[in-house]
């Protein structure tokens, strides 16, 4: 059972509301942007569980009334308000979940094919065009960073950021390596092919989140931003590619006409890979992070996508159509892939 601390919330609200009041609050204007930022989040919060209680209360009371006098109509209006109900509670259920220290963030995605060449960099683009997809049909907006097309087909890597309200929370389930079994379109034999990529997906860093860099510690290299974009976009050196010396960590921005902006996006991605890092099980170095990281092929797979998952074959020994549906293994039959 999920309690949702509705009390616990209006105190928070109110403390905050006192703060607005004091004489140096608008000085300051990073902290009141912050501040100003958790009072809409708490009052969204608030405002959403009054509807949903108000709307359980009616309900309740036409339930009470249809155990008095039974009327058809009235009993269809209540099982379509129970059915709206659940939907909104739900969704309250889910926010009160992602309670994480940065679930309520905007978040970076960045996704790389592995095992499969040309077939990994289009599993790429479909996952890409999968999460846009979800993104935009939930109200988030999608903004990519960084892309670097494919040579034949598909994208070879891809970073780009969805904002809203609790995007991180929503997406960091996704983190880890994504397996597709299909017909390849890419094979005239029509064989079937496996391909894997990876979703790597971090907090965006906000103004409250203090992160130190040393500027020692940073090799920034420009570049002419690759794709479409228009004659300027193309003819400057306006993409940036910073890499962090100490950890090897490397991010790049080509998306925006000004190398300013781009170095201020990639500051962004830089700082939450860092933050993830530091995070990770507290470990002290790079190397030791390395070592419980997984290839992004067979075994690793967080999530398998089968689109063809096998073919129906008759074993005569025991007059049983046996099909080879990975994960099950029959010492009387074999594997038909």
């Amino acid at each position: 059972m999920i309690h949702f601390d509705i009390s616990g919330l209006e105190k928070k609200l109110s403390e905050l509301e006192k703060e607005t009041t004091k004489a140096d609050f608008w000085n300051d204007s990073q902290n009141s942007a912050i501040v100003l930022k958790q009072m809409t989040s708490l009052k969204s919060k608030i405002e959403s569980f009054r509807k949903v209680k108000v709307e359980f209360d009616n309900i309740y009371e036409l339930n009470e009334l249809l155990k008095l006098e039974p009327e058809e109509e009235l009993e269809k209006e209540l099982i379509a308000g129970i059915k709206a109900i659940e939907s909104k509670l739900e969704k309250l259920e889910i926010s009160t979940l992602l309670s994480g220290k940065y679930d309520a963030n905007n978040a970076i995605i960045t996704l790389h094919p592995g095992a499969g060449g040309t077939e990994a960099q289009d599993w790429v683009q479909m996952l890409y065009r999968m999460y846009t997809r979800w993104a935009n049909d939930n109200g988030y907006k999608v903004e990519e960073l960084d892309y670097l097309q494919g040579d034949e087909a598909g994208i070879k890597s891809v970073t780009f950021s969805v904002s809203g309200e609790y995007a991180y929370g929503y997406l960091k389930g996704e983190q880890g390596v994504h397996r597709l079994v299909r017909i390849s379109p890419f094979d005239a034999g029509g064989r079937r092919h496996t391909s894997f990529a990876s979703v790597e997906v971090l907090p965006e860093i906000t103004e409250d989140i203090q992160i130190d860099i040393n500027p020692d510690d940073l090799r920034i290299d420009t570049y002419r931003a690759s794709g479409a974009g228009g004659q300027h976009v193309n003819k400057t050196s306006s993409a940036i590619r910073i890499t962090h010396i100490p950890t090897n960590i490397v991010v790049a921005c080509q998306t925006e006409r000004s190398q300013i902006q781009n170095r201020e996006t990639a500051m962004k991605m830089l700082k939450s890979k860092l933050l993830h890092l530091k995070e990770k099980e507290h470990k002290d170095t790079i190397d030791e992070l390395k070592g419980i990281q997984m290839d992004i092929a067979w075994g690793s797979q967080i999530r398998s996508y089968v689109f063809c998952p096998y073919t129906l074959v008759k074993d005569h020994r025991t007059n049983y159509e046996v099909g080879n549906v990975e994960g099950v293994m029959n010492r009387r039959f074999k594997w038909f892939y």
